[in-house]
Parts: C-alpha cells; structure tokens; sequence
C-alpha cells in the first residue's frame, strides 16, 4: 500500500499496534504487516520517527532491553496513549462512516 495513503493514520496503526502488548521497532513492523494481511509495508524511515513522535507526546513510553544479546528500544503504550488510541479509533469511524456515504452508488431517483 501506498505510504502516502496511510498519512494521518499511522498515529492509530502505531498505537493500535501496542495496545497490547510492548514491542521494539522491528516487532512492530511484522505486526502492522501481520495485522494488515501483508498488505501494510511500512519503511522503518516512517515508523522509527513517528514512534520518537508519540514518545514526546506522552503517548508511548519506552525502555532498552536486551533481547537475544541485542539491544532494543521497547515502546509500550502510556495512559494518556489509550485515552488518544480511544479518540483515533472514533474519529477513524466517522471518518470512515462519512467516506462510505460519499463513495455507496446512489439509486436513481
């Protein structure tokens, strides 16, 4: 998919991504491709600043760890990042709600 169409959205991905669970950079990626079907190929140039991005919001918080004798930066999501995944997923529904009344055929009158 098109990085261009996923604009104004990765904010949702990132954060939808570590609802669950703490992950490192990497991880994060496989699991936006996983969660997508493969379809979602996001370039580690897009998620590595968008997640230092989140970070300085308050949105993530994160921690070194070693993991397999490597070091990696794990991102975990903070209170005030479920309360922004929260309006995110809202705003994604009326967006989305509103786009499809726009693009369903109409019936001719």
């Amino acid at each position: 998919m098109n990085t261009d169409a996923l604009r104004g959205h990765m904010d949702a991905l990132l954060l939808s991504v570590l609802e669950s669970e703490p992950l490192h950079g990497y991880a994060i990626i496989e699991a936006l491709q996983e969660r997508s079907g493969g379809v979602l190929a996001v370039p580690t140039g897009t998620v590595y600043p968008a997640l230092r991005r989140l970070e300085q919001a308050g949105y993530l918080a994160s921690e070194w760890a070693t993991v397999g004798g490597r070091k990696r930066r794990t991102y975990r999501l903070t209170s005030a990042g479920r309360t922004a995944l929260a309006g995110e997923r809202s705003a994604w529904q009326r967006f989305a709600s509103t786009i499809g009344s726009v693009l369903e055929p109409r019936s001719a009158k």
